[in-house]
């Protein structure tokens, strides 16, 4: 499937010019979709005309900066994904994915995840920092 890179090109170029980084506040927990775009390879992208996908919150370092991580409604099995439920349907979240994004990208609020699974999907991403000397 060929992507088109140039519709995503001019998104993100109204993306960059809007003058505020979000309209409303956000917070960690909570999963936005987000206008993630079109990416290279296997990163994950965005769907339809907003090139959106629902995020979740991990670190907020201020009202402009997150780290978030993307999520799938496809179910994936590994040490690389955490799954999660709403309201019935199953989520897949993709703990390598994990990336910095300007607030800009945020379109609006979906729901907030308990504090359990959240603690549960931070200490998984902090483990994939640890250096071992197997492949995984």
């Amino acid at each position: 499937m060929k992507k088109d890179f140039d519709n995503w090109n001019k998104k993100k170029k109204t993306i960059d010019s809007t003058d505020s980084a979000i309209i409303a506040p956000f917070h960690e927990r909570e999963i936005w979709w987000c206008s993630i775009g079109l990416n290279v390879g296997d990163e994950q992208d965005g769907k339809n005309e907003l090139f959106e996908r629902p995020v979740l919150v991990i670190k907020k370092f201020n009202r402009g900066l997150a780290w978030v991580l993307p999520l799938s409604s496809k179910q994936k099995e590994g040490i690389y994904y955490f799954k999660i439920n709403h309201e019935g349907k199953d989520f897949t979240v993709i703990l390598s994915q994990l990336r910095l994004i300007s607030t800009k990208r945020f379109l609006r609020r979906i729901w907030r995840i308990p504090d359990e699974p959240f603690a549960e999907i931070v200490n998984r991403v902090k483990n994939l920092f640890t250096i071992t000397d197997e492949a995984p």
